[in-house]
């Protein structure tokens, strides 16, 4: 059993309650724009294993030390983490195929700053957008998740909200 800590879009940004949020995980995942690559050192710190992909935002160190995309195995669980995804009835071009041919049975992305938790019936996996933890953008509040996979099954999806005028 793992318990995963997800974000996105920190664009630089870093709050402590990062760390206290993930103190408790096994791994965090960031879905992109991390903006600054001591976001992913600060994280390390706190947690065993970090995965991290690049997103629109990002260059440099960023594209040197982060893939677009990844694909690997928790537990039982395939997963794809990547910055622009779409998500289900609006995958982005390509996605939908590269998602069924490779099983994937949890897709994570970010980019939107849009909060989205959603099932796809069609090809039988989890939608995790974490939203927007930054405080560059638009959205109003600044959201975090956390999941636990056990052996094939994702439970106890927690969503974790921080305002976003916070300056912790």
């Amino acid at each position: 059993m793992k318990r995963i800590g997800i974000l996105s879009d920190t664009h630089g940004y870093w709050d402590d309650r990062y760390a206290a949020h993930f103190a408790d995980c096994d791994e965090v995942w960031h879905a992109g724009d991390i903006g600054d690559y001591t976001i992913i050192e600060r994280l390390q710190s706190v947690v065993p294993t970090v995965r991290a992909v690049a997103g629109n935002i990002d260059h440099g160190m960023m594209r040197r030390k982060c893939k677009e995309l990844e694909i690997f195995v928790v537990e039982g669980v395939k997963v794809l983490l990547t910055h622009i995804g779409g998500y289900p009835g609006k995958w982005s071009k390509g996605m939908k195929s590269l998602l069924r041919d490779n099983h994937v049975t949890l897709m994570v992305d970010g980019h939107s700053h849009i909060l989205k938790v959603i099932y796809d019936k069609e090809l039988q996996l989890l939608h995790i957008n974490p939203g927007a933890a930054g405080m560059a953008g638009w959205h109003n509040v600044r959201t975090l998740v956390k999941l636990t996979i056990d052996g094939q099954e994702m439970r106890d999806c927690e969503v974790i909200e921080l305002a976003r005028t916070s300056r912790s």
